[in-house]
């Protein structure tokens, strides 16, 4: 009796290994991740340098996405660093498209802010595609400079 549970055990693991396992959804990481560093000069001849990285990470089968952004901060002296600091963590953002499919995507952001920035620290863009049809979306955030960002997506034609 001991024997049959045994080969029964074994045989309902081999079924449920062999059964296909609800699929979570897909996540695609951007291409185009960046750095930017600045570096800065303290009182007391100290010196901090700032580094930021950002990317992407893409539903692929409901087309939501989430911006994602690492920092290090470094202070030191001319002996020995003094503090070091990091920060990081990822912001959901709305679908880009209403209904699940199968979608690729790749983003990007402007530079860091500097002279030529007039609303601020600037915004990305974002562009998505059904892998299963001829159709792209492309959508622009920027900063408006007044506290909130403004956001549009466009449908591309195909000519």
């Amino acid at each position: 009796m001991r024997h049959v549970i045994k080969i029964c055990w074994a045989a309902a693991l081999s079924l449920t290994a062999l059964a296909p396992a609800a699929r979570a959804d897909d996540y695609q990481l951007s291409h185009n991740q960046r750095i930017s560093c600045s570096r800065g000069l303290a009182p007391g001849k100290l010196n901090t340098a700032t580094c930021k990285s950002y990317t992407y990470l893409f539903n692929t089968k409901t087309s939501e996405y989430f911006r994602c952004q690492v920092s290090l901060a470094l202070t030191r002296d001319n002996k020995e660093v003094i503090n070091v600091q990091t920060d990081g963590g990822c912001t959901k953002k709305p679908r880009i498209f209403e209904n699940d499919g199968h979608y690729d995507f790749d983003a990007t952001e402007t530079e860091p802010p500097n002279t030529n920035s007039f609303f601020g620290p600037g915004g990305y863009s974002v562009w998505a595609a059904d892998a299963t049809a001829q159709k792209v979306r492309g959508c622009i955030t920027i900063s408006s400079g007044l506290g909130s960002d403004i956001s549009k997506c466009m449908d591309m034609t195909f000519q």
